[in-house]
């Protein structure tokens, strides 16, 4: 872990930039649909139904639309909290001379250590927007810190950092949902999945050194904000989801 932190910026990326993207990362997790077209609805979507200012929820108490445009906005602002820092910090990291010098040669052996050294000061700060996007959901100062489970969020950040990866436990859920119509349970299973994943390493995947610990300390959240589905899963108590044309609005 220590290392995690000794390759941000890595000598080429100024830290404060680096906070500063963090900073605005979190407060773009801040930005909550449900609860923002709960409220235009005169609804506090933390004090219905599971009481989450989620996609599922937002499916149930608020109808059809209002949970496909938050599901949509959650992963979007995953996505962007993780892809644009990368592009920014990718610009930054080609203004240091070694890197775009590197970049430019011909030598195989000077392509690799520039592709490696943008890895390392380019990656590691990128996914650390990708987290705090995740915890500002999960935790919005602007919302009394009640905010999602961060599912759809998590699927946005996957999705910039491994699109294949993020495709594979988006299906996990899709099937498992569709046959249980346990949605908690979908996820559990994902998560699940998502471990198995990041040990085998598939080449596919382009993960990182640091990227499957990262992986693992988003997937610890998402299990710990679901304690409370787990709990109702095991005493049989959990809701299923309907796929009928109730709540269509």
């Amino acid at each position: 872990m220590s290392n995690f932190f000794a390759a941000l910026g890595a000598g080429v990326l100024p830290y404060y930039v680096i906070v500063i993207a963090a900073v605005c990362a979190y407060f773009l997790g801040n930005v909550n649909p449900a609860i923002i077209i709960g409220r235009a609805k005169g609804i506090d979507i933390r004090s219905q139904g599971s009481g989450n200012a989620g996609t599922t929820n937002a499916l149930r108490s608020l109808g059809k639309k209002a949970g496909a445009v938050t599901f949509v906005i959650d992963v979007i602002k995953g996505w962007a909290g993780y892809y644009i820092p990368l592009v920014i910090f990718l610009r930054l990291a080609l203004q240091d001379e070694s890197i775009m010098s590197g970049m430019v040669s011909s030598q195989s052996t000077a392509a690799m250590a520039a592709y490696t050294a943008w890895n390392i000061s380019t990656l590691p700060p990128a996914m650390l927007c990708g987290l705090c996007v995740i915890l500002g959901h999960m935790y919005p100062a602007v919302f009394g810190f009640r905010g999602g489970k961060g599912v759809a969020t998590t699927f946005g950040v996957l999705l910039a950092a491994s699109p294949l990866y993020a495709l594979i436990l988006l299906a996990v859920v899709v099937v498992f949902t569709a046959i249980f119509r346990y949605v908690s349970l979908s996820v559990m299973i994902a998560v699940a999945v998502a471990i198995v994943l990041v040990f085998l390493n598939i080449t596919l995947l382009r993960f990182n050194v640091f990227q499957p610990l990262w992986v693992i300390i988003i997937l610890a959240l998402i299990v710990f904000k679901h304690r409370g589905n787990i709990a109702r899963l095991l005493k049989r108590e959990e809701s299923k989801i309907s796929f009928g044309s109730k709540g269509g609005k």
